[in-house]
């Protein structure tokens, strides 16, 4: 019940200010425009696939949700009310799970209308429907991954300082570096003998597996894996503050 609540709290905070609307337009837009305008859109390759959409999009994340979480634990500090919040009858974990679910939800009503782009897609083919959908649901599947480990990360950030904007830059670095580093290091000659086990660290191996259409459960235990990281560490660190 106090997770609904805090849940509906934050929900309702995102929503009553402008970053909201500016966030979800923005990553509309921004993949909209790689979609439908840029080189290589698919009005040129006419090509029945969202390769761009889910090619572009994680590096939309990799900025949007940071700035979706910024405020979770920031706001709070800055303002002084974790610490009325942190004499209530309520554990961190519940107020985290409240704040880590709602960055979830958003990310997800933010995914929605790109299916408006796969409806598209899918009467274009020749013949109609002729995609591969398996694909299609195992690439989305992986967007989602992505976007809600991101989450994880994003509320970390922000219980790490009392300035948004600096949640906000700790929050894209760490996504960044999840995201691709690993795939750097794996190229390097030093690691050679190591490049498999290295790209395994990384997100972008297990998101390019999970797009394929097969869902594997060493992909799935790896996102899960890195999200309980993460938010343990929120958990440390808030039982620290309140000490």
């Amino acid at each position: 019940m106090i997770i609904k609540v805090i849940f509906q709290k934050e929900v309702s905070a995102f929503f009553n200010s402008i970053i909201a609307y500016l966030v979800i337009c923005v990553f509309l837009i921004g993949v909209g425009l790689f979609f439908w305008v840029f080189p290589d859109n698919i009005l040129e390759t006419r090509a029945a696939e969202l390769s761009s959409l889910f090619g572009i999009a994680p590096w939309f994340f990799l900025f949007l949700i940071p700035a979706i979480t910024m405020r979770s634990f920031a706001e709070e500090f800055k303002l002084g009310t974790f610490e009325i919040l942190s004499t209530k009858p309520v554990t961190e974990w519940q107020i985290l799970l409240g704040k880590y679910f709602a960055a979830v939800f958003l990310v997800i009503f933010s995914l929605l209308p790109t299916l408006f782009y796969y409806a598209t897609v899918y009467y274009l083919a020749k013949p109609t429907g002729n995609l591969d959908n398996g694909a299609i649901i195992g690439a989305y599947l992986g967007l989602l991954a992505i976007g809600i480990v991101f989450c994880a990360i994003g509320i970390f950030s922000s219980c790490l300082t009392d300035s948004q904007i600096v949640a906000f830059i700790i929050g894209v670095f760490l996504s960044f570096f999840i995201y691709t580093a690993f795939d750097f290091l794996a190229e390097l000659k030093v690691f050679e003998e190591y490049n498999h086990f290295i790209l395994q660290l990384g997100m972008l191996e297990h998101y390019r597996s999970i797009s394929r259409g097969v869902v594997d459960s060493r992909d799935l235990t790896y996102f899960a894996s890195v999200i309980v990281f993460f938010l343990f560490l929120t958990r440390t660190v808030l039982l620290q503050k309140k000490k």
